[in-house]
């Protein structure tokens, strides 16, 4: 049910990040490694990343397999970046939007993807989607329980709301709405990441000479790579990375939320 990763740090050639590493994204389409529902990522692809200057990412996004387009090694070979957000995607329900349903979907500065799967969609999101502005939802870019999910970060977002607390009470909220969702989510602006489990696995490494990855699963075996628990609000820059228990709905967030997790460079 998908695969994504995203990076913040010096400039990287896209392929060093997704092509190159020898259990990379491109693999991860075929053969991913932790991947706990659905076995192929055939179902589109896309890649978001920034470049120097310029806060609005560009995005690269087709309907196919990663493997299938004869363009993207090359573009990324040559095309660098200090931030990305990268996803292939497993498909929840057949659907006719195409390259407008794959990730990252993107408005203003950010970036976002949603590794997982809302249960009884849609209409287990009837009424949280009644919560949005008609406007909005006549603007989603495709007819998905990804680019709905967007759309509540987003409108969180908006209303003043950091990146970490937009993406967990949107998490909670679908979550109240759809008990058996997996709600793993993605977004960066450029300059951090955000993330969060929810029913799917997530990993994050430190890079030596700066930088971090945060990712569905290790693109390598480096023994650096962390593993992220369940039910975590991840928020990293490119030198260091925060962990806060997500409470489920109903509960009362701990005292001690915030729980370092800086790694040592090595």
């Amino acid at each position: 049910m998908c695969r994504h990763l995203a990076y913040v740090g010096p400039a990287e050639p896209l392929g060093e990040l997704l092509v190159t590493p020898p259990h990379g994204l491109y693999r991860q389409s075929w053969a991913p490694r932790h991947q706990r529902y659905g076995t192929v990522n055939a179902d589109g692809f896309g890649v978001g990343w920034y470049a120097e200057g310029d806060p609005v990412p560009a995005r690269y996004r087709r309907a196919g397999p990663i493997w299938a387009d004869q363009s993207f090694a090359d573009l990324a070979r040559v095309v660098r970046t200090g931030a990305l957000l990268a996803a292939v995607r497993d498909a929840t329900l057949a659907g006719a939007d195409a390259e407008a349903a794959a990730a990252p979907f993107a408005a203003g500065t950010w970036l976002f993807s949603h590794n997982g799967a809302v249960a009884g969609w849609p209409g287990s999101l009837a009424p949280v989607a009644a919560t949005l502005p008609p406007g909005e939802l006549l603007s989603l870019e495709a007819r998905n329980d990804s680019a709905l999910v967007w759309a509540l970060v987003l409108a969180r977002l908006r209303a003043g709301d950091d990146e970490g607390r937009a993406m967990a009470e949107t998490v909670l909220e679908v979550a109240a709405a759809a008990p058996a969702s997996r709600l793993n989510l993605l977004l960066t602006n450029g300059s951090t990441v955000t993330a969060t489990t929810w029913g799917d696995t997530l990993w994050y490494r430190s890079r030596p000479g700066g930088g971090t990855v945060v990712a569905s699963e290790p693109y390598d075996d480096d023994p650096h790579w962390q593993e992220v628990p369940d039910r975590t609000l991840l928020a990293a820059s490119g030198t260091d990375v925060r962990l806060t228990p997500l409470k489920e709905p109903g509960d009362t967030p701990p005292a001690d939320a915030f729980v370092s997790a800086k790694e040592p460079r090595t």
